[in-house]
């Protein structure tokens, strides 16, 4: 006679993480200009280019000069989602750590001036793209407008 063994209880949750918690490289930014920046990115990527919660938190940090970090964020994803040819991962605005791909945006962001060729390299991996400059181009538009309102990116 022989004995069936019985079955294992299912696997908990933290057994076997999310492939998004598995992702998930660092913690956020220390710098408040490059966390508003992820705040953006993060809305928009999730809920659309015109969502009013990445416009809004715009306006509060820019005040009346707003628009133009608000009109290169939207062109920034735009460009992003439109030259994309693998997936970017983008977490929930309330998490506390980064993925790899916002990892590798804000540093593009923060290297879109100083370092032109470094972030050239990142964004076509970011992307899968060879000639990325199209899109480096938004990118650094983004990081000038920063910049001249007193809030450069680093990262």
């Amino acid at each position: 006679m022989t004995t069936t063994p019985a079955p294992s209880p299912a696997p908990s949750p933290a057994q076997h993480p999310s492939d998004l918690a598995a992702s998930l490289k660092g913690p956020l930014p220390s710098d408040p200009n490059a966390r508003l920046a992820l705040f953006a990115f993060r809305r928009m990527g999730a809920h659309g280019i015109n969502d009013a919660a990445a416009s809004a938190t715009l306006l509060q940090a820019f005040g009346a000069g707003f628009r133009r970090p608000l009109v290169l964020m939207r062109t920034m994803m735009a460009d992003l989602a439109h030259a994309a040819n693998c997936p970017i991962t983008i977490a929930p605005c309330c998490c506390l750590r980064l993925t790899g791909s916002e990892t590798t945006v804000l540093t593009i962001l923060a290297r879109a001036e100083t370092a032109p060729d470094s972030a050239r390299l990142l964004l076509g991996d970011l992307i899968g793209v060879r000639r990325p400059d199209g899109v480096l181009a938004s990118i650094t538009l983004l990081a000038q407008a920063f910049a001249d309102a007193g809030r450069p990116i680093s990262f």
